[in-house]
């Protein structure tokens, strides 16, 4: 009979159900009404299919609405519980008030390995008749369903569900809930960063369903939504109390480079990094550390109090309040370099009092330099107080106080026309710079650099950084000035071209250059002359070229201005004049040699006499 129910579809039975009805007898007891468990266990169906057993239309109907309450219908897709009633080594047989048992392999049952006979389970119909005509249920499918169908409500109504974290994946952490595979954000595990996602896995946490993706069956959950939920209530109370100058205590939540933000309990507020103390820091790390807590105190927050600025310095006295009242001007105080600009560099002489070297005070030198070349961040310097305001909260230092001024006795070490060596520091238009040592610097204009070269930048001359010999000329004490010449460590060479150059001397040289209006001729490597154009002028009329050796005189020599000029054509002229001077003084003896005297005059004049008479 067993075989036989299995084969037996809805179908069949209402039909031969409907077959029985006409030969139903109107007069025997309904067992249906007396007894319907009973009646069900016990109807054999059998006969009932062959239409031995007859059953009339009031207990057809009755038999159907039975069946209707006991019986499951295998044509839908719902999910349904089942009792197990026997276990085998391979399949667990799973009654679920249908005309037959199902089947569920064990391997759907791994999860739960204390399966036993008696347990309740979910199932659905996989396969109403297999070959055998055995009923195929599934226990997978039926969790799944199930799972999509609490999740799904957890969803719409917000509630919390338990989630096992199976394992870190990237960006977050991948959740068992209800069975299935859940997504959870790094940034959703906790209000505050976590840096230690591991110490989350094999864990069951409560969470709540935020998102859900229908279309490729992603789910994503949320505990920090429950945390938020939870401290929502106390971030208003907090909110609500809040006050300027109100202390309260935190716990460092996140360090950036411009401050550290601190959970109050559910609220957060920022310290700015020059709220941190009252010392120059150049990280907030160098002052606290996550997960530190610490006092604060409220400083201001906007009108919907969501932006809350903290202090930790305002905490303890200001530095320069407990700044010693012997301290004064003139004092010698140790501190560490702590900020360089191109102007100075700030000390700080103890925890939150600093002073500013000018960098005019680090040398004795006039010429200014960066505060670089004295100093570096981190250095540990001695320097004497200079300028001191207690209420401004000001304090100027000096470094170069320490040291003797050099200029007390400069006029012993620098006398007029004494020499020295000097580095080169700067240079100017009208001249350089000269450091004969620290705190002694010197002016060498450009036209004390050379006795023969023509400067137009000191910078063709030399370079900084260059040793120069040079030559007190000037010393203004009062002004703290120094002029000095590089020249006159040497005579001067034209005192001795004055004489080998001058007017009327010739010198044979190549013409150098042809230059406007004329040429220029270098006679040695001091001497360069002018040649006008005239006066390039040969015997024959053409010109001197260029770098041709011919002879030349000088015309103009000009020691002041270093000019000299020079002919070659004077030179055949005046061979031309000496020639005509020549001939006119051999023309003017001979003139004398051939004067007549008074006798020949006579003489003459007698036969002039004569001539002319006897013309007549």
């Amino acid at each position: 009979m067993a075989e036989e129910t299995k084969k037996a579809t809805p179908e069949v039975e209402a039909q031969d159900a409907a077959t029985a009805v006409v030969e139903a007898p109107k007069a025997e007891p309904n067992p249906a009404q007396e007894n319907p468990e009973k009646f069900l266990k016990e109807f054999n169906w059998e006969k009932y299919e062959e239409g031995i057993e007859v059953v009339d239309d009031k207990q057809l109907e009755e038999f159907e609405n039975l069946v209707a309450q006991n019986f499951v219908d295998t044509l839908n897709d719902d999910v349904v519980d089942g009792t197990v009633i026997n276990l085998t080594d391979r399949d667990a047989i799973i009654d679920i008030n249908a005309k037959s048992e199902g089947v569920i392999s064990l391997n759907e049952f791994r999860y739960n390995p204390d399966l036993k006979v008696g347990d309740k389970v979910e199932v659905l119909i996989d396969v109403r008749e297999d070959a055998t005509g055995q009923l195929i249920l599934s226990h997978r499918k039926a969790r799944v369903i199930k799972a999509w169908e609490r999740i799904n409500t957890a969803h719409d109504e917000g509630t919390i569900v338990n989630g096992f974290v199976k394992a870190r994946t990237k960006g977050g952490m991948i959740v068992d809930v209800f069975g299935i595979e859940a997504f959870l954000p790094g940034s959703q595990i906790d209000v505050k960063p976590i840096r230690d996602y591991d110490q989350y896995v094999n864990k069951t946490m409560e969470f709540k369903v935020v998102k859900i993706n229908h279309e490729f069956k992603n789910v994503v959950v949320s505990h920090k939504a429950l945390i938020e939920a939870d401290i929502e209530e106390q971030k208003k109370e907090i909110i609500a109390q809040l006050e300027k100058g109100q202390v309260l205590e935190g716990v460092v939540k996140n360090i950036t480079s411009y401050g550290v933000f601190v959970d109050l309990g559910g609220v957060d507020g920022l310290v700015h990094i020059t709220d941190l103390s009252w010392s120059r820091i150049n990280h907030p790390s160098e002052i606290v550390e996550l997960d530190q807590k610490l006092n604060v105190v409220i400083l201001d927050f906007d009108e919907n109090k969501t932006r809350i600025q903290l202090g930790l310095k305002q905490l303890t006295k200001h530095p320069w309040e407990a700044l010693s009242e012997e301290m004064k001007i003139g004092d010698k105080v140790e501190g560490k370099v702590v900020v360089i600009a191109d102007y100075g560099a700030f000390i700080e002489v103890s925890e939150g009092v600093e002073g500013l070297i000018h960098v005019s005070e680090m040398s004795w030198s006039t010429h200014l330099r960066s505060a670089q070349d004295f100093v570096k961040v981190g250095d540990k310097v001695d320097a004497v107080i200079l300028t001191l305001d207690r209420e401004d909260r000001k304090m100027s230092l000096g470094i170069k106080q320490l040291t003797p001024d050099p200029w007390t006795d400069i006029t012993s070490k620098y006398p007029v026309g004494s020499r020295h060596e000097g580095i080169v520091r700067n240079f100017t238009n009208f001249g350089v710079f000269v450091e004969l040592e620290e705190g002694i610097d010197g002016l060498i204009y450009i036209s004390d650099l050379s006795w023969t070269k023509k400067v137009k930048h000191p910078s063709e001359f030399c370079a900084v950084g260059d040793k120069l010999e040079v030559v007190v000329l000037e010393l203004d004490v009062e002004g703290r000035k120094l002029s000095l010449g590089h020249k006159q460590i040497e005579d001067n060479p034209w005192d001795k071209y004055e004489e080998e150059f001058a007017v009327g001397t010739k010198h044979t040289a190549a013409l150098t250059e042809i230059v406007d209006k004329g040429a220029t001729v270098d006679f040695n490597e001091d001497i360069t002359a002018f040649i006008p154009t005239r006066h390039l002028e040969k015997e024959d009329g053409s010109k001197v070229a260029k770098g041709e050796e011919i002879e030349f005189q000088i015309i103009e020599f000009n020691k002041d201005f270093k000019r000299v000029v020079a002919s070659h054509m004077v030179i055949h002229k005046e061979e031309e004049a000496k020639i005509v001077k020549k001939q006119a003084k051999k023309a003017a003896a001979q003139a004398d040699e051939a004067k007549p005297t008074l006798g020949d005059a006579n003489e003459a004049l007698a036969a002039l006499k004569k001539q002319m008479e006897s013309g007549k």
